[in-house]
């Protein structure tokens, strides 16, 4: 990728089998001047979740946005997403002033994790376990 964002494509990936996520990436949306965003399901196997895996980073404990070769992980995620946000509706609009300040996004998202696998858990998901823990398998 070059260094223009222009009319490139923004990759966020996340667990497509929580609800909570899944709402939340298909409603989040960015300034079109600053390319297309791609979702995709970690639970599918592909070139960036291999790429998440090998940088260390466990896809049960934080989404992850691609921009421009650089992966930005958990609250650093929501944190440039809110950035880049498009600010069209409410829902938008909430996400940038909610996580527009990285201090303010490193607060919350652990709280928004811990709703989230509490929320797998008792849906009774099982965890994606990119980076192969034994005995990682349920939230």
């Amino acid at each position: 990728m070059t260094g223009n964002l222009s009319s490139e494509e923004i990759l966020l990936v996340y667990d497509k089998q929580c609800p909570a996520c899944d709402n939340y990436c298909q409603r989040v949306s960015i300034k079109r001047s600053l390319g297309s965003l791609r979702i995709i399901d970690a639970r599918q196997p592909s070139d960036v979740l291999a790429e998440i895996t090998a940088q260390g980073l466990d896809i049960d404990q934080g989404m992850v946005l691609k921009i421009d070769g650089q992966l930005h992980y958990g609250a650093d995620a929501m944190h440039v997403l809110a950035l880049m946000s498009s600010r069209r509706g409410l829902f938008n609009r909430l996400n940038y002033w909610g996580f527009r300040s990285a201090t303010v996004s490193r607060l919350f998202y652990p709280l928004l994790k811990m709703c989230r696998n509490l929320l797998l858990k008792i849906l009774g998901r099982i965890k994606i376990n990119n980076l192969g823990a034994s005995g990682n398998e349920r939230f």
